[in-house]
Formats: C-alpha cells, sequence, structure tokens
C-alpha cells in the first residue's frame, strides 16, 4: 500500500528550489551570452586578418573559455575572501559567515 504526502509537505521546499532554478538559468544565460562578447573582441583581429576562418576561431575560442572556466577559480577566490568573506585564509567557511558584506579593498 502506498502512502502519499499531504500537499503541504510535498511543496514546502518548493520556493526556494524554484528560486535556486531561477538564479542557476539566469546565470548560465548570462555566461552564454558573456561568450558571445567575449569571442568577439578575442577573435576579430584574427578574423578580420586572415590568420583564422570563423569557424575555426570560433571553436577556438568556445574551447579556451570552457578550459578557462575549470581552471581558473581567482575571481570566486576575490569573491569569497574580498568581497563577501565567507571563507578563511585556507578556504574553509569562516566562523562568522553571516557576515554578507565588507568594506571595500580590506
Amino acid at each position: 500500500m502506498m502512502r502519499f504526502l499531504p500537499v503541504q509537505s510535498r511543496l514546502e521546499g518548493a520556493p526556494e528550489l524554484v528560486v535556486l532554478c531561477l538564479v542557476v538559468v539566469t546565470a548560465l544565460a548570462f555566461d552564454f551570452t558573456n561568450g558571445f562578447h567575449d569571442t568577439g573582441n578575442a577573435m576579430a583581429t584574427s578574423i578580420a586578418t586572415g590568420a583564422l576562418k570563423p569557424r575555426t576561431a570560433v571553436t577556438l575560442s568556445a574551447v579556451l573559455n570552457l578550459v578557462g572556466a575549470f581552471l581558473s577559480v581567482e575571481v570566486a577566490l576575490t569573491v569569497t575572501n574580498a568581497v563577501v568573506k565567507i571563507q578563511d585564509a585556507n578556504g574553509a567557511p569562516a566562523p562568522n559567515s553571516s557576515q554578507t558584506a565588507a568594506p571595500p579593498y580590506c
């Protein structure tokens, strides 16, 4: 015999899940459109001079943007250590991580 949960308990975490999904979709959309701008800026000279064909330049830019996203965590470290201060110097959560913003350049 299957037991069903009441509607209230099934929808209890729904608002947080919706917000999380919206944030993730918005971040991915921003990253996707930002990649268009990066590609145009980085490859314009190579294409204009004829050094690379457009398809090759865009492929190269896409691969390098993807590799860069996985290899470089400096921006994330700057945000978590200098702007929001949610980590200590070792990368562990700070004891008082409820502190949401720090004065600039502290």
